[in-house]
């Protein structure tokens, strides 16, 4: 029986390897990490075949897939054949086991005539790791924490960067990367250990897309956890005003409401606003006297400056969160129409 993986094909003639990240799946399996191999070329869907299919190819490919450690691997008889029409795609599949990607392995493309559909390869890939931020303000920052044989454990700093924080940051929903690794602030963790040597490129989606060490082996101890302080997602609102679309203007910051000071603020920042807002054009606003009393709490953002083309505030010119010189008697209102 032939070691088969998942989704995730190149595409090349001969025993090559193509370089490229080529659509793949698996099919009837119970998850996206478990199936019949499928990959496609040419339009088509097309199965594998699994002839010298090994541990090494089904570690790519579970990994590429965000995928935990391959389980099994299989013959048609699991999954079942694919149809009639379908080509077998790939033969011979070759793979280190560290690329990034099925595609950086060497294969022939050429599975038919030399395979039948009762040679399609199948494979069971651990499901996902689940990733949370522990003990911090907000689920965008704390202690990196991973979900493995039904408990959380940490992560250790060996090799850690603003790359592997990158993925992350974007796994839990995060805006981006604030800090790569804060160790002290957020306290040491307690259990299991789960990933060490953690090598991430900065554009997986899933931290088990990444290179690291075994699940579990690590030379670590929890003084080397890791912390990450990723943005929030960016959110913004128009508070206390007469309706949704116009108010104080407000932006969402480690789990907190703070407002925006009106130096260098201009019509270009408006209209970014109302966008964004999904109201219509700004108008001029009434007078804030009318709305409510002057704020209380941080100011977030100043010095904002907008092209008018930005899909969101966040992508303006401002100063570092947090950072102003002024009080809240300098909030921005905005008045925009209702659609």
């Amino acid at each position: 029986m032939a070691v088969p993986v998942t989704v995730l094909l190149l595409v090349i003639v001969g025993l090559s390897a193509s370089g490229t990240e080529l659509p793949v799946r698996l099919v009837n399996g119970p998850s996206f990490c478990s199936g019949r191999i499928e990959v496609l070329r040419e339009g088509r869907w097309g199965t594998v075949c699994d002839d010298d299919w090994g541990l090494p190819d089904a570690e790519v490919l579970c990994r590429q897939l965000g995928c935990g450690a391959p389980v099994a691997t299989y013959s048609a008889g699991v999954y079942g054949e694919g149809d009639t029409d379908q080509s077998v795609w790939l033969t011979d599949v070759n793979c280190q086991g560290t690329e990034s990607s099925l595609g950086m392995c060497r294969f022939n493309e050429e599975g038919e005539p030399k395979c039948a559909h009762e040679e399609d390869a199948g494979v069971k890939c651990e499901e996902p790791l689940l990733v949370r931020l522990k003990n911090g303000s907000t689920h965008c920052n704390g202690l990196l924490e991973v979900f493995h044989a039904e408990q959380w454990g940490t992560v250790c700093d060996d090799r850690w960067d603003i790359h592997d924080a990158r993925v992350v940051c974007r796994q839990l929903g995060c805006a981006g990367v604030q800090k790569a690794n804060d160790c002290r602030r957020f306290g040491k963790g307690t259990g299991r250990i789960w990933l060490d040597e953690v090598q991430c490129t900065g554009k997986e989606s899933h931290l088990m897309q990444c290179l690291a060490s075994k699940l579990g082996v690590h030379d670590c101890s929890h003084q080397e956890d890791v912390g990450v302080v990723c943005r929030d997602p960016f959110k913004l609102r128009l508070s206390e005003g007469p309706h949704a679309c116009a108010g104080r203007l407000e932006v969402f910051h480690e789990g907190q409401w703070g407002t925006v000071c009106n130096d260098h603020w201009q019509q270009e920042n408006n209209q970014v606003v109302c966008h964004q807002l999904g109201c219509g054009p700004s108008q001029p606003p009434k007078k804030r006297q009318l709305w409510l009393a002057s704020a209380t709490g941080p100011i977030w953002l100043d010095d904002v400056v907008c092209s008018g083309q930005e899909r969101s505030l966040e992508n303006c010119q401002h100063r570092v969160w947090g950072y102003h010189d002024c009080t809240h008697a300098e909030d921005i209102y905005i008045s925009c129409s209702v659609l």
